[in-house]
């Protein structure tokens, strides 16, 4: 009789061990799969910081080159003129929008600070280069994801300048002298102008400061000379 009683709460009690078992394997299951999934995105959030701030732009910029152009040679196959197409494709809005682009394209709002004259300089230079999308196209598929260059991306054996490139370099910074030597000139020297620079290039520097910024900095210039300033 003992014994009876003894095996039956015995196989009660194997399956609660059971069905214990079996519940902490299921709550676990959910815990793993969150476990996992937040470590991927963990992975994958770092992966975009790690990306240049402008990357999307640049790779939206970059695929929508490489469709312009292979819309513009399938035109060109069928003897079609691609410019009008576009045109024939387009709404009023983004017309009206290209034109009002078009009209505030690199204007000249004067001189802020010098790295804004820097970038207007760049942007102004880039703009005469037209892109070998060829050869852009063949140095993506060479590269493969290091195209797009993350912060830890090793590309110094795998990236060599061409010496049509090299030479276009040369051609155009031979170009920047020459233009700015037209524009650099001596000017006449004033023996009775105050001496507030150690060098020439001080001078200069001197000379841009005051052009810019002397209508404003008169009183305080004046009153320094005086012993006034407070």
């Amino acid at each position: 009789m003992n014994q009876a009683v003894q095996a039956k709460q015995a196989d009660r009690l194997k399956k609660l061990r059971d069905l214990h078992i079996k519940r902490i394997i299921d709550m676990s299951f959910p815990q793993n799969e969150a476990r996992v999934n937040n470590h991927q995105e963990v992975v994958e959030e770092d992966k975009q910081m790690k990306l240049p701030s402008n990357w999307e732009a640049r790779q939206r910029k970059a695929e929508w080159l490489l469709n312009d152009d292979k819309l513009r040679q399938e035109a060109k196959e069928k003897g079609q003129d691609y410019n009008r197409l576009k045109l024939l494709n387009m709404t009023a809005m983004e017309a009206d929008a290209i034109d009002r682009k078009k009209k505030r394209r690199n204007p000249d709002p004067g001189f802020s600070d010098y790295e804004e004259a820097t970038a207007r300089q760049y942007n102004r230079m880039i703009s005469n280069m037209k892109v070998d999308m060829d050869a852009y196209q063949r140095q993506k598929d060479k590269l493969g994801k290091a195209f797009y260059a993350e912060a830890n991306t090793y590309l110094h054996d795998k990236v060599k300048d061409s010496k049509e490139g090299i030479d276009k370099m040369v051609d155009d910074l031979e170009k920047q002298i020459a233009k700015r030597n037209k524009f650099s000139r001596r000017r006449t020297h004033n023996d009775e102008a105050d001496i507030d620079y150690i060098n020439e290039r001080n001078m200069k520097f001197n000379a841009k400061l005051e052009r810019y910024y002397g209508e404003h900095t008169t009183q305080i210039k004046q009153n320094l000379e005086r012993g006034t300033a407070i």
